[in-house]
């Protein structure tokens, strides 16, 4: 969709769960040794701004990353994570927010290939400029990032980081996720396949869970974090989730002692939680 923005949520409790999953997922595959594919379908800007625009005006950020900030005692996964923002706040001021692509940048071998899809006209120019120096190894398109994946598996080294983030501001997009998750299953089904989605009181949000364990993937993680009680009405977003397909199977440990760090950090109300199944053979 091409009014959404996701600079007036950067930094905010989803960005927070997606982002240390993410990084989780990348220092896997990078401790490997060995290059591969990042792809990202919906990529936004790259990087955010938190002290002036969007992010400034709306500042869910402070209830994000800005809860995790000045904290010296965070599990070793939350802990990785703020590194890795610091490194984009040298100053330790908390001004600007990376996007999942500029932390996969940040960490992926040499000789790996980012692929980087955004829509969004004004966004794709501040991504595309943002890599412009690094053409050799990051590609980036104004293209459907879901019609992509069909052209770009198998990748050529045989090992990819697929992420899915789409704004789901349409209800279409609920049911293209699931589609095109199954699809590059049947074409690259070792691949490692993260998906974001939102949690919200509307019927597709409720029924996206149970479609993607209709995937009937091999291997599987499924973790989701609450700020919030789920609110009576469209009250808009109370939590998130991860849903991740050939996970590492070092990342249910590494979830399992950030989480509760996570809920208890970001609550907004006396209701927060969180949720952590897995099945990895």
């Amino acid at each position: 969709m091409l009014g959404y923005r996701h600079a007036y949520h950067a930094g905010n409790h989803a960005d927070v769960l997606k982002h240390v999953v993410l990084v989780q997922l990348l220092d896997y595959m990078a401790s490997r040794g060995k290059p591969f594919w990042y792809i990202d379908t919906h990529c936004g800007a790259g990087a955010y701004r938190l002290d002036d625009g969007p992010a400034a005006r709306h500042g869910e950020y402070r209830e994000g990353i800005g809860r995790l900030w000045d904290c010296a005692d965070l599990p070793p996964a939350l802990a990785r994570y703020v590194e890795l923002v610091r490194q984009l706040n040298p100053d330790d001021d908390l001004r600007r927010y990376p996007g999942s692509a500029w932390l996969a940048a940040s960490i992926v071998v040499p000789e790996s290939r980012l692929w980087l899809y955004e829509l969004h006209p004004a966004d794709f120019a501040t991504l595309e400029t943002r890599f412009a120096g690094d053409r050799d190894r990051v590609r980036v398109y104004q293209e459907d990032g879901f019609a992509a994946l069909r052209g770009l598996l198998p990748p050529a080294p045989r090992r990819a980081l697929v992420l899915m983030d789409p704004s789901y501001e349409v209800a279409d997009d609920y049911a293209r996720v699931t589609e095109a998750l199954g699809d590059s299953l049947r074409r690259f089904a070792t691949g490692t396949y993260a998906l974001w989605y939102p949690m919200l009181r509307r019927r597709e949000a409720d029924r996206l869970p149970r479609q993607l364990a209709a995937l009937d993937a091999r291997a599987w993680l499924h973790a989701r974090l609450t700020v919030r009680r789920r609110p009576m009405d469209d009250g808009g977003l109370y939590g998130s989730g991860m849903y991740v397909i050939n996970p590492p199977y070092t990342l249910p440990g590494i979830l399992d002692a950030a989480l509760p760090a996570l809920a208890r950090r970001l609550a907004q109300d006396d209701s927060p939680g969180f949720t952590l199944d897995f099945e990895i053979p």
